[in-house]
């Protein structure tokens, strides 16, 4: 019994010394103390050793088993330490290595104006509007005093989707939508998708368009002209004025463009503003009380003005973009120069 319980001790310290993980040496402590290993079958054998022998060879049994296990913990630690050594190897961080930068991304331009311009009026009391980019005929033309025989029909090259109805060629629309469902005040801007047939440098077949929109007592041209200062000046500078030139749009009268003094050369003249000192911005003007009476609302009490803004034009002056295409290819060597979140 002691030369078989010398054997098994011998094999078990060769098996362990011959491995080389964790795992291998697992299968020696199985092979050995497992419940059908080598030494486990030892003490199973108990029963045919003669009683007065059983306590000596007990002593023999847990002496070798004791042996073993010292030697199998004293691997397992150095498995470990020396995993734990890769894994620090691994882990390791050159603090003194510049950082990877991070890139962030950032709102389109195009989106980034919206919400400045609707911030800007949602802080001079306006609430938003959001109509639907298929509209009829009648909520983007008639109600908005555009007959059906009337030049401003053929001058916005309109998508038509059937006789009835239409993608919208302005924001205009929402307005009736508006007068329609609520009594005045009103004071609400319309931001949205509009659609037309021009296509060049400086339009696109799709753009953005915001229509703003106020009916209450007594409200005048002077009105218009007080709060598109404040808007310019928080869009475009404290130093930017505005001058409004007579013009011409059936649903408003009088009706006016609106020129901002250039922002880059200060009014002296520059290749922004063609040497004039002015840019055009919108277009605005006193809604027509044809407009205001057909949505049921009583001209001798109310008046109102609207004015109609482009956010992509905002967007090209703001940015110093000369062609609208670039806001549409989502360049990122474009987008990324146009962050105001930096």
């Amino acid at each position: 019994m002691k030369e078989k319980l010398q054997q098994i001790k011998e094999k078990a310290i060769a098996a362990i010394e011959q491995t080389n993980g964790l795992e291998m040496l697992n299968d020696v402590r199985m092979s050995v103390l497992g419940k059908t290993g080598e030494l486990t079958s030892v003490l199973k054998g108990m029963k045919d050793v003669a009683p007065e022998d059983r306590p000596k060879v007990g002593q023999m049994v847990n002496e070798t088993r004791e042996a073993i296990e010292k030697l199998l913990e004293e691997k397992k630690i150095k498995f470990e330490q020396e995993a734990m050594k890769r894994r620090y190897e691994s882990e390791k961080i050159d603090v003194t290595m510049p950082s990877t930068k991070k890139e962030h991304g950032n709102l389109h331009p195009i989106t980034q104006v919206r919400n400045q311009i609707t911030d800007i009026f949602g802080s001079m009391g306006f609430e938003v509007y959001e109509g639907t980019e298929i509209e009829t005929d009648y909520y983007n033309f008639t109600a908005l005093n555009t007959p059906q025989d009337h030049p401003a029909r053929d001058m916005q090259d309109t998508f038509y989707l059937s006789p009835e109805f239409l993608l919208r060629t302005q924001t205009s629309s929402g307005q009736i939508h508006v007068m329609e469902n609520e009594k005045p005040p009103i004071k609400i801007i319309s931001p949205g998708k509009v659609f037309r047939s021009d296509d060049d440098a400086t339009h696109s077949p799709m753009f953005s368009q915001m229509e703003g929109l106020v009916v209450d007592k007594g409200i005048t041209l002077c009105d218009l002209k007080g709060m598109l200062d404040e808007f310019v000046k928080e869009v475009f500078g404290q130093e930017t004025t505005t001058r409004l030139r007579p013009s011409y749009f059936p649903f408003t009268e009088p009706s006016v463009e609106v020129d901002v003094s250039c922002f880059q050369c200060h009014g002296k003249g520059c290749k922004l503003c063609k040497g004039t000192g002015w840019i055009e911005v919108l277009g605005a003007g006193v809604v027509n009380n044809k407009v205001l009476e057909g949505c049921g609302i009583d001209t001798d009490v109310y008046s109102g003005f609207a004015f109609g803004i482009g956010i992509e034009r905002i967007a090209m002056l703001k940015y110093g973009i000369n062609n609208i295409k670039l806001l549409f290819e989502s360049d990122l060597r474009v987008l990324k120069q146009l962050d105001d979140e930096k």
